[in-house]
């Protein structure tokens, strides 16, 4: 192996150098020594951006209500990343307002939905009032999910309106 630099020269940065005795066409200084061998070339893993991995669960816990919509019920969905994520703090508070946000939604549909049995056994025409009403509140719906999802990818906190805390 190639000697250390001397003491006064400064130490070269990590990366392949010609082997200042020739016997090799290129030899690696990876900080603390010369190697030829290529696992050491290959420069240790970043460590992955928590920050924006963090920031990406906690968009998938929002829009994960969507597709689990699709599926079955929208809690599911941030019900499920919040029992992935619950240690990371940023994670689990995004989740668990998603989670509390769509479990408050399911029991209003539930009211919603006894309202519009009721009200169509009295009269027929209380459905031209109740069926608009019930779109717009699935437009709402979509509309705060869809921005709480944009202020979790901005790493900011997101409070939905009319909502009941059942986990924090």
């Amino acid at each position: 192996m190639a000697p250390m630099p001397p003491s006064g020269a400064p130490s070269p940065q990590p990366g392949w150098y010609p082997d200042p005795e020739g016997s090799h066409a290129h030899r690696y200084w990876d900080g603390a020594r010369w190697t030829d061998a290529l696992s050491s070339a290959i420069p240790p893993a970043s460590p992955t951006n928590t920050r924006d991995d963090a920031n990406a669960w906690a968009v998938m816990a929002h829009m994960s209500a969507l597709l689990a919509m699709l599926v079955a019920m929208a809690f599911l969905g941030p019900m499920f990343v919040y029992l992935m994520k619950k240690d990371e703090p940023f994670v689990r508070r995004h989740a668990a307002a998603a989670l509390n946000f769509q479990l408050s939604c399911l029991i209003y549909a539930l009211i919603l939905g006894l309202v519009v049995v009721g009200a169509t056994a009295m009269s027929g025409y209380s459905l031209l009032l109740l069926v608009p009403f019930a779109i717009a509140i699935g437009i709402g719906w979509l509309v705060v999910i869809c921005i709480g999802a944009a202020r979790a990818g901005q790493g900011r906190d997101y409070r939905y309106p009319l909502t009941i805390r059942f986990v924090s």
